[in-house]
């Protein structure tokens, strides 16, 4: 049995910024997500998992229309996804997304892909974004590698720089989408840990992970997806100790022995 680590902070919970209703997503005669209902409060710290197949990353990709949903309805901190070009837009300069390869520019600096949307997108000057950017990126403490390219980074440094950019941009909801699934084993933990501090900061997360420490340590709440559905969804220490489905039971015996071994 996982040993449950107590939460990371005490951190204020507010109202809620992400409401999906009855959200449905198919890929031709394969649906994806069946029938969707959650609601995320501002500061909540949501770790989603389930085997490969579960729609856990469709459903983050859908939050800021990465992904298209086919029916239901999605609120993002009061904005519907259905006000048009303008209001998925509004949308996306809020919600941040960390992915499993970084999608960084090679031919840019670190400094340089910290500071591009800022510039480009929010109309901040030059010399603000290059100071935000060197706060973040102490912040996620790799300052020294502010003029380096990424080609010259390890895994997990490119993961951090990957995390620092979307904090440049300020924005209230962060996603994850297993974002150390990629990375050799020993820089796991490196990523893990500044993810752990952004959680402390109480910015609203949702990550995608079979990192199970790091759910014991970090969420509020656990949701377990199987076959497009939401499954269970529990406080870690009820998720891990007392879950109710037998398709949660099975999912954990087997991610549990994994990351035992």
């Amino acid at each position: 049995m996982l040993e449950i680590a107590p939460s990371v902070t005490n951190h204020q919970i507010g109202d809620v910024i992400i409401e999906m209703r009855k959200v449905e997503k198919s890929y031709g005669s394969y649906k994806v997500l069946r029938g969707i209902n959650l609601s995320v409060s501002r500061g909540e710290r949501i770790v989603i998992c389930g085997p490969s197949g579960s729609g856990k990353s469709t459903l983050i990709r859908c939050l800021n229309q990465l992904e298209e949903h086919q029916a239901g309805e999605i609120i993002i901190d009061g904005t519907p996804m259905s006000a048009g070009a303008r209001g998925i837009d509004s949308i996306r300069r809020e919600v941040g997304m960390v992915f499993q390869s970084f999608n960084l520019f090679p031919h840019l600096t670190v400094l340089e892909n910290c500071t591009l949307a800022p510039i480009r997108v929010r109309g901040i000057s030059k010399a603000e974004a290059e100071a935000t950017a060197r706060t973040i990126l102490k912040r996620v403490h790799i300052p020294e590698q502010a003029q380096k390219y990424p080609i010259q980074l390890s895994g997990g440094q490119q993961q951090r720089v990957a995390i620092a950019r979307s904090l440049c941009m300020s924005p209230k909801i962060m996603l994850f989408d297993e974002p150390t699934s990629a990375l050799d084993p020993e820089m796991v933990n490196e990523v893990l840990d500044v993810m752990v501090e952004l959680a402390e900061s109480g910015m609203t997360m949702l990550v995608v992970t079979h990192e199970m420490g790091f759910a014991s340590k970090v969420a509020d709440r656990v949701i377990f997806m199987d076959a497009g559905e939401i499954v269970e969804v529990a406080p870690p220490t009820e998720f891990f100790n007392a879950p109710q489905s037998q398709r949660t039971k099975k999912f954990l015996g087997q991610v549990l022995r994994t990351q035992a071994g």
